[in-house]
């Protein structure tokens, strides 16, 4: 009975009051007790003060019969014989139907008796009133688990606790609350200021007596004063479980308490205002989390405003409606009069809850949103979006507009953000678009360089933005040029999202359907966005990499990329109202190639990491799909389209190489095996019809996949037709042979040594008499083309690798080493031949670049294929090799002269074939995997190569950099001593080249070269590498300050060049150690004879001393330490840097035309977009999308490309 008196306290206030029940008025019996003798005279009003509620008995339902529930209703007192005489129903009692008995435990019988009254009601009221009006509830519902507490809040909670403890007791806490502000306005104003002041973590009392006499601003310097003796505690940002939710519960009591006070107390003038005032006060305060928590409270009080105002509203529009209604019928009368009243009322109260939201977003909104913390001014940003789009009669403008145009500039990410996503809603709504016509023009060119933003989820969101821009063609294609440039950035999120802007804007054209009201983009044929498309990749068919990125970056939106048989019939000219030129052919069959492939699962851009993709069970079967319908929709026509486009060199190697995308079993199931046979014989054909690398390898990876992945017959046919190319191909190799020794065109044996170099990267193509053949030809011929040595050299290797592996490890036989170490001597003097001449011919000014290179990494991946301590104690003990340290030598004279290669030259060769193999990269590599390895002593060569470090751009930098970490895991003991080596020979170098060269320009160089190498080597023990290396580092100063003084002051400037950089990494005890070295090295010595020759000595000593006085020796030089950035590389923008608070004298309330009047009226007339073809913009971008290199992004060492970004100058107050 308890409880139902407790779920009858927490039910819903009604128009008049409710007794509620108590255990003390319940019977034991569950009847009803007689009436006390103290009442004996009623009231003869007629009142209803003793009216019972009768509640129906609920509807029988089908099944089990309920038991009857019975109520007895007692006698009445014998003490009220002489009853009034109005008739009133006093003494009706209420009936209650016993509930419907469920199956299991059964329920216990629910006894309710209405007690008799107390003796202090002798006197009933006379008016009317239902206060005597009892309400009986059913004991409410057991739930399982932890039961609830009994009205949510125990005796003596405060509002704090309400918000602190549990979300699900604010409604009833503010309820509560309501009623004790309508008993005592002051007391309870008192305590939801405590329970504010609690919120920001302060505990802080206000005298009830004294209130109306305190000053707002005496209260928060004394809260101020708290915060700093530190004596507040952080609820708002506190780590607390139990405090996770306090930020949502915060706003959700002011949201409630604001709905809760809409009829009366919102309006009084005291209650509300007396909460702003605090509330802005306190946002201006320096500690952080009253700024915080007093932000949070004045949003939500705005935010809670609007639904108020706009429930105002939707009253007085029904008020209106009603008035206009009533007019009709008569023009005045009471009606009218209480109508217009209502009007009026309701419109004032509207007018004065704008007047509040004005009122916090003068006070707080315009100090907050440039505030330093980023998640306050991320809230204001966040806040004002959703004001405005809510409630846009007050709030679209002009006059608040402008803070979401000035924060797309704010140097945080997330306000960038955040703005952002604040204007896509904007847009999103077609009515705002008039009124954001002003605002557009401002910031149209800042909203189009966030698409470039070094934030890649800035840029992404920016890109949605444009997309709603286009929508309401807001932008000219003009204006959208420079976003094609994205389709080939890195970050995959931002070409997804370019791409989405491409198809919608170019290719489906949603935008100008959508305008003229015609059907949208998805409706039109396949055939006609793949014209688009085309016309699209018509600006680069020479470049198939850009043409792949462009294709990965649309082809989720495009789904004529998946129509297959469209894309076949297009190729066939099955559709003689469209027809393909060779280009649009070309750029086709990339097209479908680079489209099957994605079907698949398969990869066709570089990714950006190596991590494996792994797909789902559902994932692996919609793929499995996609194989199984590429192949049944080519099964019949793939033979036709080789036959079509066999003798073509641009489409042949992508249509080849669809075989591998094909699911094979099907030709068997399908009875499909002559056109499978038909395949294989176009594939063998065109292998011998062409000689480039694309085709050769895509010819011989189709022809080896049939022959692993197709079944019985087909699979026979397959090996027996790659046997067939084997032999075939090696007697044209001899009869190539042959015509080369007497003189004919060296052509027939250039193409047949790709051929078989090509071939035998993926088998053993074991012939020994052709090797030797090859081997007669390098030593009788040396006046034959460099490029036809190579890939004799190159076959050579690969033979003798293929032996290597074909030899068994456990039981070798003789003649099996025997054979193999001929074979290899054989090579290796024909390298060794070509290290002594090379050279030579370079000093001669004749440039053999291509046939070094081969040299150089075929010498490298010999000897590390038999590397010597890698037989050691085995059975081929007798393989093992190590070169002399003159061989050592030669093969890095070589490796230098083309990494000396200079950038034009390399850059001439870019797009010719092997290019990758050839290049300064494939050489580093080469190299520094001798050293890595250990397959060569790191005394020589190790120096060496660290020493080039910074002289041959940022990819050869990033080689060096992964050999010096793979050296600091091994040897940590040589380290000292190789960067000192490496340190002396950049060194000597730069003397070197300061004696000979004519050219002072060189000298520089040499020797911005060597200090630079210094720095990044230092730059290498940073935080707490400097703790764990201090020994090497100490070793190398010391070692550096030894060399210097060696034959002083020649070598002095080495102090200042090498040394200097590590000495920041030192701490003070061993700075003043090195100082008294220095100092002690030159005490004997009378440094006045040579002044210029001993600066650089007094320029050490000088940054010593400063070090050492200014304790930075535990600092690391700034400018010393190369930082790797995160996020995107920056591009560079020759952007006008904008402030992100213009104008801070002027009033806020100023609007953008005010501040911008003028700008652009110098700006010209742009073209009639009718008048431009689709691509017309995009060709703008072609040139600088040709220049890219997406492998080679930064071989020529410059610096990375720059992003925009927000400014960082901008004025960010706490106060």
């Amino acid at each position: 009975m308890e409880n139902a008196a407790v779920a009858s306290e927490t039910s819903v206030r009604r128009s008049k009051k409710v007794r509620v029940l108590e255990a003390s008025d319940i019977a034991p019996g569950g009847s009803m007790e007689e009436k006390s003798t103290d009442q004996e005279q009623g009231s003869g009003d007629g009142s209803f003060d003793e009216l019972e509620e009768v509640l129906p008995k609920p509807k029988r339902k089908r099944g089990r019969p309920p038991r009857a529930a019975q109520v007895a209703i007692s006698e009445k007192s014998t003490d009220q014989e002489q009853g009034s005489g109005d008739g009133s129903f006093e003494e009706l009692e209420e009936v209650l139907p016993k509930p419907k008995r469920k199956r299991g435990r059964p329920p216990r019988v629910m006894q309710v008796a209405i007690a008799e009254k107390s003796t202090d009601q002798e006197q009933g009221s006379d008016d009317g009133s239902f206060d005597e009006l009892e309400e009986v509830l059913p004991k409410p519902k057991r739930k399982r688990g932890r039961p609830p507490r009994a009205a949510g809040l125990k005796e003596g909670d405060t509002l704090f606790d309400a918000v602190k403890n549990n979300g699900r007791y604010i409604q009833h806490a503010v309820k509560k609350w309501v009623e004790r502000y309508e008993a005592d306005s002051k007391s309870a104003l008192v305590e939801i200021l405590l329970m504010l002041f609690e919120a920001c973590g302060a505990k802080y009392q206000l005298c009830v007596s004294s209130f109306d006499e305190i000053n707002v601003d005496d209260v928060v310097v004394s809260l101020v004063e708290l915060a700093r003796n530190g004596e507040i505690e952080d609820h708002y940002n506190s780590k607390n479980r139990e405090l996770k939710t306090f930020k949502e519960n915060l706003a959700l009591f002011w949201d409630t308490l604001v709905l809760e006070c809409q009829n009366e107390p919102l309006f009084d003038k005291i209650l509300f205002e007396k909460c702003m005032d605090y509330v802005i006060a306190l946002s201006c305060t320096p500690p952080r989390v009253y700024r915080q928590v007093a932000s949070l409270v004045g949003l939500q009080l705005v935010t809670s405003f609007i639904t108020v105002a706009k429930i105002l509203g939707r009253q007085r529009e029904t008020t209106q409606r009603q008035l206009n209604s009533e007019k009709k019928k008569q023009s005045d009368g009471p009606r009218v009069e209480s109508l217009n009243k209502r009007l009026s009322m309701t419109h004032e109260r509207i007018t004065y809850t704008e007047e509040m939201m004005r009122k916090i977003f003068t006070g707080l909104f315009m100090h907050r949103y440039r505030d330093v913390d980023a998640d306050i001014r991320m809230s204001c940003i966040k806040s004002l979006g959703t004001w405005i789009v809510s409630y846009p009669s007050l709030f679209l403008q002009d006059l608040y507009l402008k803070y979401l145009g000035w924060t797309l500039n704010d140097k945080s990410a997330v306000v960038r953000k955040t703005s952002v996503l604040a204007l896509q809603n904007l847009y999103e709504v077609d009515d705002n678009v008039p009124s954001l016509g002003l605002f557009t023009e401002r910031f149209c060119n800042r909203m189009i360089e966030l698409a470039d933003d070094i934030d890649v989820s800035v840029a992404v969101s920016a890109i949605g933005l444009l997309k709603q821009l286009l929508r309401h063609q807001l932008l000219t294609d003009d204006e959208l040029g420079p976003l094609y440039d994205l389709l080939i950035d890195e970050p995959p999120m931002i070409r997804r999202a370019i791409g989405e802007l491409v198809y919608d804007h170019l290719i489906a054209q949603n935008v100008k359907n959508s305008q003229s009201g015609t059907a949208g983009g998805d409706n039109e044929s396949s055939e006609v966005h793949l014209g688009r498309m085309l016309q699209i990749l018509r600006e680069f068919p020479d470049d198939p990499v850009l043409s792949a990125y462009v294709i990965d970056d649309v082809w989720d939106d495009m789904k004529a990329m998946k129509d297959w048989k469209c894309i076949i019939a297009l190729l066939l000219d099955e559709n003689p109202l469209i027809g393909l030129t060779d280009v649009d052919a070309t750029n086709l069959v990339r097209l479908l190639h680079a489209s099957a492939k994605k079907a698949v699962g398969d990869k066709i851009v570089p990714a950006t990491d190596n991590r494996k993709q792994y797909y789902s069970k559902a994932q692996k079967e919609v793929l499995e799909n996609n194989r199984k319908e590429i192949t049944i929709a080519m099964m019949k026509t793939y033979p036709q389209l080789l036959r079509k486009y066999i003798a073509d060199k641009a489409k042949v190697p992508s249509l080849v190489e669809i075989v591998v995308l094909l699911k094979l079993e099907l030709y068997s199931l399908k009875r499909q095996e002559k056109n499978f046979k038909a395949i294989l014989e176009l594939i063998a054909d065109a292998f011998f019809k062409h000689g480039e690398k694309d085709t050769l390898r895509s010819c011989i990876k189709a022809i080896t996949y049939c022959s692993n992945e197709s079944q019985a017959d087909l699979q026979d046919f397959a090996q027996n037709k790659l046997k067939d190319l084997e032999n075939e191909l090696l007697t044209k190799l001899k009869s190539a042979v042959k015509e080369a020794v007497v003189g004919d065109d060296e052509y027939s044996l250039l193409v047949n040594l790709k051929r078989l170099y090509e071939l035998q990267l993926t088998k053993f193509v074991n012939n020994d008499d052709l090797y030797e053949d090859m081997a007669k030809i390098l030593r009788d011929f040396k006046d034959m083309e460099d490029e036809v040595k190579s890939f004799l050299l190159l076959n050579m290797y690969l033979h003798v690798a293929w032996c290597l592996q074909s030899i068994d490890d456990e039981n070798p036989t003789e003649a099996s080493l025997t054979s193999l170490l001929s074979k290899r001597t054989t090579l290796l003097e024909q390298l060794h031949y070509f290290t002594t001449t090379i050279p030579e011919d370079h000093k001669e000014g004749r440039s053999r670049n291509v046939i070094s290179s081969r040299v150089c990494i075929i010498l490298a991946e010999i000897w590390c294929l038999f590397k010597k301590s890698r037989y050691t104690t085995t059975k081929l003990e007798s393989l093992g090799y190590c070169p002399d340290t003159l061989m050592l030598q030669k093969f890095w004279r070589l490796c230098e002269n083309q990494l000396n290669v200079s950038d034009e030259t390399e850059d001439e060769n870019s797009n010719e074939e092997y290019i990758e193999e050839t290049n300064r990269d494939a050489i580093m590599i080469a190299a520094a995997k001798l050293v890595a390895s250990n397959v060569v002593s790191k005394d020589y060569l190790g120096p060496e190569i660290i020493s080039h470090y910074v002289m041959h751009g940022a990819s050869v930098a990033e080689i060096i950099k992964h050999l010096i970490i793979v050296l600091k895991k091994n040897d940590n003991e040589d380290l000292p001593l190789l960067f000192l080596e490496a340190l002396k020979r950049a060194y000597k170098r730069h003397l070197v080249d300061l004696s000979e060269s004519d050219y002072e320009s060189l000298a520089n160089k040499s020797s911005s070269d060597f200090k630079d190498l210094a720095i990044r080597l230092s730059a290498t023990f940073v935080g707490a590498a400097r703790n764990k290396y201090r020994s090497e580092i100490l070793q190398i100063a010391k070692d550096g300050i030894s060399f210097a003084f060696v034959d002083a002051p020649k070598h002095l400037p080495f102090l200042e060049g090498a040394v200097l950089p590590f000495i920041p990494k030192l701490p003070p005890t061993d700075i003043v150690e090195i100082l008294k070295d220095v100092q002690r090295r030159s005490e004997n010595v009378n440094t006045d004879e040579d002044p210029s020759g001993w600066r650089p000595y007094y320029t050490f000593m000088e940054h010593l001393k400063e070090k050492y006085a200014r304790n930075e020796g535990f600092q690391d030089e700034k400018e010393g330490i190369v930082v790797r950035r995160r996020g995107r590389p920056r591009k560079d923008a020759n952007l006008q840097g904008k402030k992100l608070f213009e104008q801070p004298d002027s009033s806020e309330e100023d609007s953008i035309s005010a501040s911008e009047n003028g700008q652009d009226d110098d700006e010209d007339e742009d073209e009639d977009d009718e008048q431009q073809p689709l691509i017309h913009t995009f060709r703008s971008s072609v040139s600088k999308l040709r220049s890219m290199r997406v492998q080679r992004q930064e071989a020529n060492g410059q610096a990375g490309p720059s992003r925009t970004t927000g400014n960082d100058g901008q004025n960010l107050t706490p106060i």
